[in-house]
């Protein structure tokens, strides 16, 4: 029986099981790795973060994204855009040299069995464990507006499942949000020949400033610091001091992961998409029908307006919502007895990592109301391996479900009959 199946290999379960496995854990890292980064993203994106606020955490702290820039004359600068397609083979580089071999297989099912976990995968016989980690990234967790849910399949999609924006070069393209991903989206339509129109509920969008030097006077630091999500103190606490931040209420957790750091593009893609990309703001879609090979869109002003758009096609950039109801490979029976963050649907967590269910750990997304905004980034990967493989350990060694709860005021349903920690 192994220590720990890691499932997921993006930035989070390649940096987990490099910290497992230095740790002289047994460890199985199972998935596709890079797979978000490498399958879902479009050729000509660009990271939103900065490089130095964009690496996988190893426990010796070396294989940073700098590191593998710097072996093949790449440039990763602050103020400076990295493409994503450089950013995947970092990834993968990391995935080579700092982590266990990763098994790529398709995890279908993770359920209890004695002391500890079952995982099937869809290539072989099942693996018996003592805990599990999920580090399933987002993709399980797309979202689209309930309006193009009653729309044939080939008449939408969410912004997550193109790799290749071309062929759509000559077609009307509507794309829903106020985000990077739909902003950068629709730029990249309009520069591959589409004809895109951007549709948000937003009045007016938000742009990211320029970002300021690294080197600045001690006061204009001070006032304004650096974090790895931005700069302000706001954003400072949410990017340094994730063990604070689950200390709070778990109303005000829940808040701030859905409130904090909302749509906003990166400041260098305003001028490709201003100078190239018709936009409807503060348009509310109401209604999607299909006619023929196209769509018709129903949307409504602020002003109660009807407004009718019809486009060959439509894309979500409508973001990811985590929800564990969503998360099919977990068995059902043991999801609906975990403790939730009030009614986000996402698990209540011991400050490692582990839910109410002994030795289930999660990482990533679903973990935003617990710990804040910096789980939706890259960068919380280094916060949540070294915590998670100590909670890990800590579990391993206990006889018994470890004393004391997971914390903070609640407004969450209590999982009947299994230890808290």
């Amino acid at each position: 029986m192994e220590d720990l199946v890691v499932v997921g290999a993006g930035p989070y379960g390649l940096s987990i099981a490099a910290h497992a496995a230095g740790a002289g854990l047994d460890v199985r890292l199972l998935g596709r790795p890079m797979a978000s980064w490498r399958d879902h993203m479009p050729e000509g994106m660009y990271l939103k973060s900065e490089p130095w606020s964009s690496n996988l955490s190893a426990p010796d702290g070396r294989h940073t994204l700098a590191d593998y820039c710097a072996t093949r004359g790449l440039v990763a600068e602050h103020g400076t855009p990295l493409p994503i397609g450089t950013f995947s083979s970092y990834g993968m580089w990391f995935a080579r040299h700092a982590a266990p071999e990763v098994e790529e297989v398709t995890v279908t099912e993770v359920t209890p069995q004695g002391d500890g976990f079952r995982v099937r995968t869809a290539e072989g016989p099942p693996v018996l464990t003592r805990t599990v980690a999920l580090a399933v990234g987002v993709m399980p967790f797309a979202h689209h507006p309930p309006a193009l849910r009653e729309l044939p399949p080939g008449h939408y999609s969410h912004s997550s499942g193109h790799r290749d924006l071309s062929r759509f070069a000559g077609l009307e393209v509507a794309v829903l949000g106020a985000g990077q991903a739909a902003l950068e989206t629709a730029a990249l339509l309009a520069e591959q020949g589409a004809r895109p129109c951007l549709v948000a509920r937003r009045s007016q969008l938000n742009w990211n400033a320029v970002p300021q030097p690294l080197s600045r006077p001690a006061l204009r630091a001070l006032r304004d610091p650096h974090s790895g999500l931005g700069t302000g103190w706001r954003s400072w606490v949410w990017s340094e001091l994730p063990w604070a931040v689950r200390r709070l209420p778990a109303a005000t957790r829940a808040r701030i992961a859905a409130t904090a750091l909302g749509p906003a593009g990166a400041w260098w893609l305003r001028d490709r998409f201003e100078r190239r990309v018709p936009a409807l703001l503060g348009h509310q879609l109401h209604r999607a029908v299909a006619v023929g090979e196209r769509t018709r869109l129903g949307l409504t002003t602020r002003a109660g307006e009807s407004v009718v758009l019809d486009t060959a096609h439509v894309i979500a950039a409508t973001g990811f919502t985590p929800d564990l109801a969503r998360l099919e490979l977990l068995d059902a029976g043991l999801r609906a007895a975990l403790e939730t963050v009030c009614d986000s649907g996402t698990p209540e967590l011991s400050p490692g990592f582990e839910s109410s269910w002994p030795g289930l750990f999660f990482a990533g997304l679903l973990t935003a109301p617990s710990f804040g905004p910096s789980m939706r980034f890259v960068h919380g990967a280094g916060f949540t391996a070294g915590r998670l493989v100590r909670g890990v350990r800590e579990r391993l060694g206990a006889r018994g479900p470890l004393p004391g709860s997971t914390g903070g005021a609640r407004c969450s349903r209590a999982a009947a009959g299994h230890a808290k920690t």
